[in-house]
Protein backbone atom coordinates (compact mmCIF):
# COMPACT_ATOMS: atom_id res chain seq x y z
CA UNK A 1 0.00 0.00 0.00
CA UNK A 2 1.87 3.16 -1.17
CA UNK A 3 0.62 6.86 0.56
CA UNK A 4 1.73 9.42 -2.08
CA UNK A 5 2.50 12.54 -0.27
CA UNK A 6 0.86 15.93 -0.93
CA UNK A 7 2.81 19.11 -0.93
CA UNK A 8 1.04 20.62 1.85
CA UNK A 9 2.08 17.50 3.85
CA UNK A 10 5.47 17.80 2.72
CA UNK A 11 5.99 21.60 3.57
CA UNK A 12 4.53 20.68 6.81
CA UNK A 13 6.91 18.09 7.57
CA UNK A 14 9.61 20.69 6.38
CA UNK A 15 8.83 23.04 8.37
CA UNK A 16 8.78 20.01 12.01
CA UNK A 17 12.31 19.62 10.99
CA UNK A 18 12.93 22.94 10.89
CA UNK A 19 11.57 23.82 13.72
CA UNK A 20 13.29 20.90 15.67
CA UNK A 21 16.73 22.44 14.42
CA UNK A 22 15.75 25.63 15.85
CA UNK A 23 14.89 23.58 19.31
CA UNK A 24 18.83 22.17 18.84
CA UNK A 25 20.39 24.93 17.97
CA UNK A 26 19.29 27.19 21.28
CA UNK A 27 20.33 24.11 23.32
CA UNK A 28 23.88 25.20 22.20
CA UNK A 29 25.20 26.82 25.26
CA UNK A 30 26.76 26.56 28.93
CA UNK A 31 25.16 26.17 31.70
CA UNK A 32 24.47 29.59 33.68
CA UNK A 33 26.05 28.35 36.66
CA UNK A 34 29.24 28.39 35.06
CA UNK A 35 29.26 32.24 34.23
CA UNK A 36 27.79 33.21 37.90
CA UNK A 37 30.82 30.56 39.47
CA UNK A 38 33.33 32.32 36.99
CA UNK A 39 32.12 35.71 38.12
CA UNK A 40 31.76 34.75 41.79
CA UNK A 41 35.62 33.24 41.74
CA UNK A 42 36.98 36.26 40.12
CA UNK A 43 35.37 38.79 42.86
CA UNK A 44 36.93 36.56 45.27
CA UNK A 45 40.79 36.62 43.58
CA UNK A 46 39.85 40.26 43.77
CA UNK A 47 39.31 40.04 47.33
CA UNK A 48 42.32 38.25 47.90
CA UNK A 49 44.48 39.81 46.39
CA UNK A 50 43.56 43.19 48.24
CA UNK A 51 43.24 41.84 51.67
CA UNK A 52 44.86 38.20 51.47
CA UNK A 53 48.49 37.49 52.05
CA UNK A 54 50.86 36.71 49.09
CA UNK A 55 50.65 32.99 49.09
CA UNK A 56 46.50 32.69 49.99
CA UNK A 57 46.19 34.88 46.37
CA UNK A 58 48.60 32.29 44.62
CA UNK A 59 46.76 29.31 46.41
CA UNK A 60 43.16 30.72 45.49
CA UNK A 61 44.36 31.31 41.66
CA UNK A 62 45.77 27.53 41.64
CA UNK A 63 42.20 26.56 43.06
CA UNK A 64 40.28 28.46 41.28
CA UNK A 65 42.18 27.19 37.78
CA UNK A 66 42.59 23.28 39.05
CA UNK A 67 38.50 23.61 39.68
CA UNK A 68 37.67 25.20 36.10
CA UNK A 69 39.75 22.88 34.30
CA UNK A 70 38.50 20.04 35.99
CA UNK A 71 34.89 21.15 34.64
CA UNK A 72 35.49 22.87 31.37
CA UNK A 73 36.26 20.05 29.68
CA UNK A 74 32.23 19.03 29.63
CA UNK A 75 30.64 22.60 30.33
CA UNK A 76 32.62 24.21 27.40
CA UNK A 77 31.72 21.88 24.60
CA UNK A 78 28.85 23.80 24.41
CA UNK A 79 26.83 20.61 24.41
CA UNK A 80 25.49 20.57 27.42
CA UNK A 81 23.31 23.19 28.51
CA UNK A 82 20.11 21.20 29.61
CA UNK A 83 20.25 17.78 31.19
CA UNK A 84 17.46 17.05 28.77
CA UNK A 85 19.69 16.98 25.81
CA UNK A 86 23.16 16.31 24.13
CA UNK A 87 23.86 17.78 20.71
CA UNK A 88 26.34 16.34 18.63
CA UNK A 89 29.90 18.07 18.42
CA UNK A 90 29.48 18.74 14.60
CA UNK A 91 26.88 21.14 15.50
CA UNK A 92 28.61 23.09 17.80
CA UNK A 93 32.09 22.61 16.26
CA UNK A 94 35.37 23.51 18.48
CA UNK A 95 34.55 27.39 18.71
CA UNK A 96 33.15 27.23 22.08
CA UNK A 97 36.01 26.46 24.26
CA UNK A 98 38.59 28.65 21.78
CA UNK A 99 35.84 31.41 22.43
CA UNK A 100 35.23 31.39 26.15
CA UNK A 101 39.16 31.14 26.40
CA UNK A 102 39.80 34.23 24.51
CA UNK A 103 37.12 35.62 26.06
CA UNK A 104 38.45 34.91 29.36
CA UNK A 105 42.62 35.87 28.85
CA UNK A 106 40.73 39.26 27.53
CA UNK A 107 38.81 39.75 30.52
CA UNK A 108 42.48 39.35 32.98
CA UNK A 109 44.06 41.94 30.73
CA UNK A 110 41.02 44.44 31.60
CA UNK A 111 41.22 43.70 35.15
CA UNK A 112 44.82 44.04 34.76
CA UNK A 113 44.32 47.32 33.32
CA UNK A 114 41.46 48.37 34.98
CA UNK A 115 43.31 47.94 38.66
CA UNK A 116 46.03 49.74 37.13
CA UNK A 117 44.09 52.24 36.61
CA UNK A 118 42.40 52.48 39.74
CA UNK A 119 45.44 52.28 41.71
CA UNK A 120 46.91 55.12 39.75
CA UNK A 121 43.78 56.94 40.46
CA UNK A 122 44.10 56.92 44.04
CA UNK A 123 41.16 54.10 44.49
CA UNK A 124 41.30 52.76 48.08
CA UNK A 125 40.48 48.72 46.60
CA UNK A 126 41.40 48.68 43.17
CA UNK A 127 41.70 44.91 42.92
CA UNK A 128 38.54 44.07 43.60
CA UNK A 129 36.94 47.42 42.62
CA UNK A 130 38.47 45.73 38.81
CA UNK A 131 37.32 42.66 39.43
CA UNK A 132 33.61 43.40 40.29
CA UNK A 133 33.71 45.63 37.00
CA UNK A 134 35.21 42.48 34.99
CA UNK A 135 32.50 39.86 36.85
CA UNK A 136 29.69 41.72 35.72
CA UNK A 137 31.70 41.64 32.12
CA UNK A 138 31.57 38.18 32.42
CA UNK A 139 27.99 37.57 33.59
CA UNK A 140 26.65 39.77 30.30
CA UNK A 141 29.56 38.80 28.26
CA UNK A 142 29.41 34.88 28.27
CA UNK A 143 25.63 34.56 27.69
CA UNK A 144 26.39 37.18 24.52
CA UNK A 145 29.18 35.18 23.48
CA UNK A 146 27.04 31.79 23.37
CA UNK A 147 24.42 33.75 21.75
CA UNK A 148 27.23 33.94 18.42
CA UNK A 149 28.42 30.64 18.89
CA UNK A 150 24.43 29.78 18.35
CA UNK A 151 23.88 31.98 15.57
CA UNK A 152 26.92 30.92 13.82
CA UNK A 153 25.47 27.58 14.27
CA UNK A 154 22.02 28.52 12.51
CA UNK A 155 23.78 30.11 9.64
CA UNK A 156 25.67 27.21 9.06
CA UNK A 157 23.01 24.51 9.60
CA UNK A 158 22.52 23.80 5.94
CA UNK A 159 25.60 21.66 6.90
CA UNK A 160 23.62 19.04 8.37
Amino acid sequence: MSHETTATEARHALSSIDHRRQQVIAEIDVPRWYWVSVATGWVALGVLAQYGATWAFVAGTLAFGTVHSAVAAWVLSGRHASTSLSIRSELVGRRVPVFVFGFLVGMTIVTVALALIAHADGARNPGILASVVVAAFVLAGGPRLMASVRGHAERSRSAW
